[in-house]
């Protein structure tokens, strides 16, 4: 198995084989909350105005998404995993958009399979690529709006690539390092409400969920659904 690491929207857009989209603060940390919540799944989409037009067209139940860190207005929810913590989302579908993670699903969608990728889901998203022995696999950190590299999509996609490859890295030596990154430290800061320091904390909770996110086109539409840890 190649394992190839890739960074911002460009890394998205040329990324082959099994591809996983990296976005720790916060897209994909938050699905894993929604999921474990009790999620049917979720849409994903590049622009809000999309998300809009789906859910006239009745595709979803709930908005969920940022822009600027900020839920847009007429969103149901914002893009914290927090705000979702003790929300029941028992079979909903939602639309999701933001400024990273969405899209680079969107950018990486001719891939042959894609996974959303954070901290949280890592364990889980390792082993079921293991399970399925890809040729190449390529993991692509998609930092601040996918033009700026951040440190906690960097250093999770080493993580993942440690994992591949047989090693487990220490996890409080991981958390360190993303907490001591110039992305982390608004988390700290009074003046930015929309980045809650809880989310930081969920988003560093290293392994936490017992399953993958599995992206798949369907009908046009990217969606994504838990996919359970495939035993060997």
């Amino acid at each position: 198995m190649q394992i190839r690491m890739g960074s911002l929207l460009p890394g998205a857009q040329e990324a082959e084989g099994l591809v996983v989209v990296i976005d720790v603060f916060r897209c994909f940390t938050t699905e894993a909350v929604a999921f474990a919540n009790g999620a049917k799944e979720i849409v994903l989409v590049a622009e809000i105005e999309e998300a809009f037009e789906l859910q006239k067209l009745g595709r979803g139940d709930l908005l969920m998404g940022e822009v600027g860190g900020k839920k847009p207005e007429g969103f149901d929810f914002g893009n914290s995993p927090y705000e979702l913590k003790n929300v029941d989302l028992t079979g909903k579908t939602i639309i999701q958009s933001t400024r990273a993670g969405t899209v680079g699903v969107t950018a990486a969608s001719h891939a042959e399979i894609v996974y959303g990728g954070s901290f949280a889901v890592a364990d889980a998203t390792v082993k079921n690529i293991l399970y399925s022995r890809p040729e190449i696999v390529t993991l692509v950190a998609m930092g601040l709006e996918g033009k700026i590299r951040a440190d906690e999509d960097e250093q999770c996609g080493l993580y993942m690539r440690n994992l591949l490859q047989g090693r487990k890295p220490d996890n409080q030596a991981v958390r360190s390092l993303v907490i001591s990154g110039e992305e982390s430290q608004k988390y700290e800061n009074p003046l930015y409400p929309q980045w809650p320091i809880e989310d930081r904390e969920m988003a560093l909770d290293i392994d936490s969920h017992s399953f993958a996110l599995r992206i798949a086109k369907e009908d046009g539409y990217l969606i994504s659904r838990p996919e359970k840890i495939i035993i060997h």
